[in-house]
């Protein structure tokens, strides 16, 4: 083990992972897509007992995911969830990663055909900031939730809480569960705020099932 002290509280973790966690009932199994260095896979075994399996792109993630104790592997969103079987997990997780595939539409399908939900967090290009940013300066905004300049970030696929659920509806996606989030962490329904969540919220967590 890397010897770091093991989140014991929802407020251990990032903000969106604390909310991804919250969605999640004790014993799931989980697939953590884009898992990073095991944070939320590590908070959830140790607090939530789930089942739970990682993928991540980069060596290094996988490896801070083995020294924490998980099951992670290295893999690619848009290539590899393809050779999961359906419904093999409880829920299938992609935080901040969504914006960062090749295939934003074909990764959510596979989310919600390998996981009975999916929950998914990303950045808001709707959030009244980047607006007014892009408005007042006619530049490629930067926030708190989109640091880099445009010649040099991972995020090629920008979009709002509208265009998401856009997405959703058009693959047969039923959003259960919206939250827009302002950047001192407060929470705003989606779409039941409608207009308010899409340009106060600077990021998203939804929690996702495919309609029947």
């Amino acid at each position: 083990m890397n010897g770091r002290p093991k989140p014991r509280l929802t407020s251990d973790l990032r903000v969106d992972l604390g909310l991804i966690a919250e969605m999640i009932p004790p014993g799931s199994r989980v697939l953590d897509v884009g898992c990073g260095d095991g944070e939320l896979l590590e908070y959830l075994a140790h607090v939530k007992n789930v089942d739970g399996r990682g993928i991540e792109l980069s060596q290094k993630g996988v490896n801070q995911c083995v020294a924490r104790g998980l099951s992670a592997v290295q893999g690619d969103a848009d290539d590899d969830l393809k050779d999961y079987p359906s419904g093999a997990f409880d829920f299938a997780i992609l935080s901040q990663t969504l914006q960062a595939t090749w295939d934003p539409k074909g990764v959510l399908a596979n989310l919600v055909r390998i996981g009975r939900h999916a929950i998914v967090s990303f950045p808001n290009f709707g959030y009244w900031r980047v607006r007014v940013d892009l408005l007042l300066n006619g530049r490629m905004p930067r926030t708190r939730q989109l640091p880099d300049a445009w010649y040099n970030t991972p995020n090629i696929h920008l979009c709002t809480f509208t265009d998401f659920s856009a997405l959703c509806h058009e693959i047969n996606v039923s959003i259960e569960e919206g939250l827009a989030l302002d950047i001192e962490g407060g929470r705003r329904a989606f779409p039941a705020s409608g207009w308010r969540a899409n340009i106060l919220g600077a990021q998203g967590v939804f929690k996702l099932r495919k309609r029947s």
